[in-house]
């Protein structure tokens, strides 16, 4: 499950609760896939023929079912209060104020975004976040690029961080895995170009005394054939597996059987992976980049995205954690919760609602 999808399957029933206690409906508009998830009784749906992709036609189609509700609504005389979106371009003509979640400023930002796509993104986050009553982020770190990028008022960017307690961690397995001697490098999350597994393929080929490195989750875009051959290039095709998307029932084994965990994105906007890794006591390496650091913690062994061997000497100091260093990374982890984040969203809306 990816960190967007974790996000809404994990606060939307929370924060609806807290409407609720308040006598304050939430309605989710819902297009014609459906929805990836099971939704809570507290959530009204509302049907509508919108698509989720090409991008361009879910813009425009949404933004005509939402006007569409939003009349209906009043005209029944229950009128909604707020439009929350996490959708870009933001659909213009809604005759109430809007709240706007951002992720990441992957398209503004990602050394993968063609520049024609960030100039574009540019103009259409720009437009949406200045016309926002006001804009969540999950990190300290989009909110400080947000503000330095588009000259908001801090007032006007809130931060509602995501958390790890959707599981219950296992104990640390200590047996040899099936991939040798030791527990293998494990990374948890889609391989995609900005996950950027590359570095560690090279950092096995630099290191032979490095344990396998197996990927857990979805391939997008055919990364896992290129980083595939890339392995068979430098000789270390046996050393590296993926194993494609995993049922949600095996996020706590995959943790428990790890070796250490490694993250090496270019480009987070959290990293939901770090505090799960963290909860679970498992040895973590990540990227050093501003959204790792700041949920995984300065002490967490870090490397250059662009550097394989500090990435291999990264991999080595976290495969050595003692306990009472996971032990502290575990309880720093703990401050984040999903009901914590809950409540920082639903006070977000209750000050655009004025109540």
């Amino acid at each position: 499950m990816g960190g967007v999808r974790r996000h809404n399957v994990e606060l939307l029933p929370r924060v609806a609760k807290l409407a609720a206690a308040e006598d304050v409906g939430l309605a989710l508009l819902v297009g014609k896939d459906g929805l990836p998830f099971e939704l809570s009784r507290d959530i009204e749906r509302l049907a509508c023929d919108v698509p989720a992709r090409p991008a361009l036609v879910r813009a425009t189609l949404e933004g005509r079912a939402l006007r569409r509700e939003l009349a209906r609504a009043r005209e029944n005389g229950a009128p909604f209060a707020l439009v929350h979106t996490a959708h870009l371009p933001v659909p213009r003509g809604l005759e109430v104020p809007y709240t706007l979640t951002l992720h990441d400023l992957r398209n503004l930002e990602g050394a993968h975004t063609p520049l024609s796509r960030r100039l574009v993104a540019g103009k259409l986050v720009g437009a949406a976040v200045r016309g926002a009553r006001t804009v969540l982020t999950v990190s300290e770190s989009v909110r400080a690029s947000l503000l330095e990028r588009f000259r908001l008022a801090p007032e006007r960017v809130a931060v509602v961080p995501n958390a790890a307690d959707h599981f219950e961690p296992r104990p640390r397995a200590t047996a040899a895995s099936e991939h040798g001697a030791r527990a293998p490098i494990v990374h948890v999350g889609h391989v995609e170009p900005r996950k950027n597994l590359e570095l560690v393929v090279r950092a096995l080929a630099l290191d032979p005394s490095l344990p396998d490195l197996v990927a857990h989750g979805a391939a997008k875009g055919g990364e896992d054939v290129r980083l595939r051959e890339l392995a068979r290039e430098l000789g270390v095709a046996e050393r590296v597996h993926f194993r494609g998307a995993f049922d949600e029932r095996e996020l706590a084994e995959l943790y428990a059987q790890a070796g250490a965990i490694v993250l090496p994105s270019r480009l987070e906007g959290f990293g939901i992976a770090a505090i799960e890794a963290q909860r679970a006591l498992a040895p973590l390496a990540i990227a050093r980049i501003p959204a790792l650091l700041e949920v995984a913690g300065d002490a967490t062994p870090s490397f250059a995205p662009d550097d394989a061997a500090e990435c291999a000497r990264a991999l080595r100091a976290a495969l050595e954690s003692d306990g009472a260093t996971l032990a502290a990374a575990r309880e720093r982890a703990a401050r984040f919760t999903w009901d914590r984040s809950a409540e920082a969203w639903w006070r977000v809306w209750r000050a655009a609602l004025g109540t």
